[in-house]
């Protein structure tokens, strides 16, 4: 278990103190080793995408996967260097860093990480890196997901001093209040779902989606575009229809004419003959 005195606890300390206490955290890089499967990078890529997408129009926040957290002296000499797999830290600028130090960003720790369980990470992310988000970080919310065994565990810290687990919607999601989302399973992946329960889609998706409505949209079009050639058309057969009435009927007239013209050379006034 990981003990610190607290009166020299890394967020106890103002700026400055924390500062002079560090050393410089130049040549301070990351130093974690490659994801151990293709479900582990395909997961991140995923949750990174994701919350790109949501947030793209904020620049307050920075997000990182598979990066070095150095946050204490002592870890330096221990070269205890396992960072989280994935962690959001708010309020900061969002420009590219090669690591995340502690004592250069202001004392700022992650808000949020997830970790993703594999078969010789499962019991240290359980145990040795719970104590540590939850003692030394002071991480708010950590949630940890196997993209193997989907084992999912969402995790809040009470009153700044213990974890404890989110409670689960009827879906098994867990809600996020340093996300404002849901996380929860979906399709074998864990994924963002909005508050009003609509997955949080990415890009490709997004497109796919924008495409999908685009053609219903011009299907839709196009079939107006045909009822409208129909009832052109009927409209058409219709005037038509008129016309040839209009012509029955002064053709019908005429012939009434000639008759009439006759009989009037014959001497027959046609008037009487309608008596």
């Amino acid at each position: 278990m990981l003990v610190q005195d607290k009166s020299t606890h890394p967020n106890s300390l103002t700026r400055q103190q924390l500062a002079e206490l560090m050393p410089s955290a130049q040549g301070l890089l990351s130093d974690e080793p490659e994801m151990e499967h293709s479900l582990h990078a395909l997961q991140l890529l995923i949750l990174v995408t994701c919350l790109h997408r949501l947030w793209q129009d904020r620049s307050d926040y920075f997000l990182a996967w598979n990066l070095t957290v150095y946050y204490s002296r002592e870890q330096l000499k221990t070269k205890d260097f396992r960072g989280p797999d994935l962690f959001l830290v708010k309020g900061v600028s969002n420009h590219p860093r090669g690591s995340w130090v502690v004592w250069e960003e202001g004392g700022k720790y992650p808000d949020l990480i997830i970790e993703l369980l594999s078969e010789s990470t499962a019991e240290v992310d359980r145990t040795e890196k719970r104590e540590l988000y939850q003692t030394i970080f002071r991480t708010p919310e950590y949630f940890y997901f196997s993209p193997e065994t989907l084992e999912f565990m969402g995790l809040r810290l009470q009153e700044g001093l213990r974890y404890e687990e989110i409670p689960a919607t009827e879906q098994g999601w867990r809600w996020s209040e340093v996300l404002g989302l849901y996380l929860g399973i979906h399709n074998r992946q864990l994924r963002y779902f909005l508050p009003t329960g609509e997955l949080a889609l990415l890009p490709e998706e997004a497109e796919r989606l924008e495409r999908q409505r685009a053609e219903q949209e011009r299907q839709r079009a196009e079939q107006e575009r045909q009822r409208a050639e129909q009832e052109r058309q009927r409209a058409e057969q219709e005037r038509q229809r008129a016309e040839q009435e209009r012509q029955r009927t002064e053709q019908e007239r005429q012939r009434a004419e000639r008759l009439a013209q006759k009989l009037r050379e014959l001497g027959v006034d046609p008037a009487s003959l309608e008596k």
